[in-house]
């Protein structure tokens, strides 16, 4: 369940996001941002291929620990031409959908454990209002340069970022107290998720064990 605290910072994000919307800055071709939500925290990758292509990848990882859910969408000239989704865990579920230039679903496939079955269509729209919901999302948290960084955490309030970079980003005293007890339950490296905004830096997540390798690449989009 979210803390208090967590609730305050989603709500500040929030404020964010609808000051962002007043305002549409250029976006860098390849961008990551992301929030918290509710129950888990999103991280989103972005990549613009002229004025033509969108691709996001979105990451959502759920406070409770249970399964990641990794989604890719593709828009060309506007229009939502492909969806993705991976969930994995104990019960992997993987879906599919791709999507004429007219709006239309030519190919859709969920692959179960053990099965694949098709597709309703109030879960085909359903999936085309996320898509939708999670573009805008991505717009305005642009528009609020809001961005996301990741690191190992090296203590003393250090971070190697992803680029190699020695930072000390301006965290607040509770989330290094809590990067600082998650390093002492684990003896393995922790990947720290922050975002920096024009209205100050929020610690996202941290997870023990997780590298800088699972980071999305500008080259793999």
């Amino acid at each position: 369940m979210p803390t208090l605290r967590s609730r305050a910072c989603f709500a500040l994000l929030v404020l964010l996001l609808l000051s962002g919307c007043r305002s549409t800055p250029d976006i860098p071709p390849f961008t990551a941002s992301g929030y918290l939500a509710d129950r888990g925290a999103v991280r989103i990758w972005r990549k613009n291929d002229g004025q033509s292509t969108i691709h996001l990848k979105t990451l959502y990882t759920p406070f409770n620990g249970d399964a990641a859910e990794t989604t890719d969408y593709l828009w060309q000239e506007d229009q939502l031409v492909s969806v993705a989704r991976h969930v994995n865990g104990k019960q992997p579920d993987d879906v599919t959908l791709r999507f004429d230039q007219d709006g239309s679903l030519s190919f859709m496939q969920r692959q179960l454990a053990g099965r694949r079955e098709a597709v309703d269509t109030d879960t085909v729209e359903l999936y085309k209002f996320d898509a939708q919901r999670m573009l805008a999302q991505s717009n305005a948290l642009l528009s609020g340069r809001v961005m996301l960084k990741q690191g190992e955490w090296l203590g003393a309030k250090q971070i190697k970022t992803c680029d190699g970079e020695r930072v000390s980003p301006a965290l607040d005293g509770y989330a290094i107290q809590t990067l600082v007890k998650q390093q002492l339950r684990s003896s393995t490296p922790l990947l720290v998720s922050w975002l920096e905004a024009p209205e100050g830096t929020q610690l996202l997540r941290a997870a023990p064990g997780e590298s800088c390798a699972t980071q999305p690449e500008e080259a793999d989009f």
